[in-house]
């Protein structure tokens, strides 16, 4: 899955009705409820204010809002374009404000999903890998043969310079040779929980 880096918006004009499509990234605790009344907050003569959101780490949850629209007019195309794009854990909004000319239920099917296809592309995407974490601990006189051989290979969150040497870090793939090859080197070698990394899209 996909994930939503920071806050996207981009508006289109259709049949002199303004669309403006917003995308938010969303955490286990955010309410949506408070970027939605956030949303019309700063649009208060917006005539509709329809959203999908999807969350879990396989898109599992998911919901949406036609928001006064004909019934799956409108939520239900933003949903569908977030499944497409394989993104999660965020909040897709789409603000309409009514030209005057009706674009009947087609038409608003392919405005919604247009706006929110369009916000999406212009969205900065990244993807998590979990890779392992480890601390191992060696003599003084390694520093040098250690950073070299972790130089591409992983990078150091932490180090301790006491009786001997402590370094804690993630490696880049989850290829584990590189621990292999130094095991004898070194004094303790202790898997740490694993970390997550978000790789830019």
């Amino acid at each position: 899955m996909r994930y939503i880096k920071s806050v996207a918006t981009q508006s289109i004009e259709i049949d002199k009705s303004i669309f403006i499509g917003l995308i938010f990234p969303l955490s286990d605790d955010q309410d949506q409820g408070s970027i939605l009344q956030d949303v019309r907050s700063s649009h208060p003569k917006a005539n509709h204010v329809c959203h999908a959101s999807i969350q879990g780490p396989h898109g599992e949850y998911a919901n949406s809002s036609d928001d006064g629209e004909p019934a799956r007019t409108a939520g239900i195309p933003i949903l569908e374009v977030m499944k497409h794009h394989e993104i999660t854990d965020c909040l897709c909004v789409v603000v309409r404000y009514f030209g005057g000319i009706k674009l009947g239920a087609g038409g608003l099917v392919r405005a919604y999903t247009k706006a929110a296809a369009l916000t999406i592309k212009h969205a900065q995407l990244y993807i998590k890998k979990t890779v392992p974490s480890f601390e191992i601990t060696f003599p003084y006189s390694l520093i040098g043969n250690m950073d070299r051989h972790f130089e591409k290979k992983a990078t150091i969150l932490e180090k301790n310079f006491l009786e001997n040497v402590t370094y804690r870090f993630y490696l880049l793939d989850d290829d584990q040779s590189s621990i292999n090859d130094i095991r004898h080197l070194c004094l303790s070698i202790r898997a740490l929980e694993h970390h997550v990394m978000h790789i830019d899209i």
